[in-house]
């Protein structure tokens, strides 16, 4: 799951994780396998590629399995071919929901996508039926352990930088910026000495609706089912929890 949201908050202080190696390392080999193909084999400049590999190998991806999959998205080996798309849905309580998928087979991916969404009171919806309700934007993430600037510095900086805003959680920064300033903010911040663990353009609601209670746990539910699925890389949702207070 993508974002910063608080339910993703949430399904982090959780421990929300992926729960079979294999399928880390086939979402992770994905990854790899786009950014080599849209942008080229080379890390060097291919800011992408550079951070899908930096992925995997923290989660330990043999290093010959990152040299296959470029070597097959590249075309200097033959291999399964993966297009991009994205697959939009109402969960419970009308909540809105987009995922991005990368398939080999669209038929069977739709197939298992929309029958995971009818099990948990959801639909799978027509394109177009959501994506109004989101809006694209880049995402670049800076750890607190790996920047020894104060907040209002590097706030000078990512503005100056050409960024939207940085907001500011226990352990991180995420600075906002428009899709066509993505790269150049990236780049920049780079270029300014900082370490970046991640930089990624993602959806972001443009208004969130309150689920609680039973509701939320459904929509939790369904959340996870996507992202649990091989074909599904990122989901993101129009919801906001609203936790419930502890009776003293």
């Amino acid at each position: 799951m993508s974002g910063h949201s608080k339910w993703h908050n949430i399904q982090r202080r959780k421990g929300k994780q992926d729960s079979v190696r294999g399928q880390r390392f086939t979402k992770l080999s994905r990854d790899i396998y786009l950014a080599a193909k849209e942008g080229g084999g080379n890390p060097d400049t291919n800011f992408r590629l550079k951070t899908a590999i930096d992925r995997a190998r923290q989660s330990n991806l043999p290093a010959d399995s990152i040299t296959r999959t470029i070597a097959k998205a590249t075309g200097t080996l033959e291999g399964r071919h993966y297009e991009e798309l994205l697959y939009e849905g109402y969960g419970p309580a009308g909540t809105a929901i987009m995922m991005e998928v990368v398939t080999d087979n669209r038929n069977r991916t739709a197939a298992d996508v929309r029958h995971i969404f009818a099990k948990r009171g959801g639909n799978l919806g027509e394109s177009g039926c959501v994506a109004w309700m989101f809006r694209r934007i880049g995402e670049i993430t800076i750890t607190k352990t790996d920047c020894s600037l104060s907040f209002d510095d590097l706030m000078l900086l990512v503005l100056d930088a050409g960024a939207d805003d940085i907001k500011e959680s226990e352990d991180e920064y995420v600075v906002t910026t428009a899709p066509e300033m993505f790269a150049a903010v990236r780049d920049k911040l780079e270029e300014s000495g900082l370490t970046l663990s991640d930089a990624e353009l993602s959806y972001e609601p443009q208004n969130t609706v309150p689920v609680e209670g039973e509701t939320l746990d459904q929509v939790l539910d369904l959340v996870d089912a996507l992202e649990t699925h091989d074909d599904v890389q990122n989901v993101y949702a129009n919801f906001e929890p609203v936790e419930e207070a502890d009776e003293s």
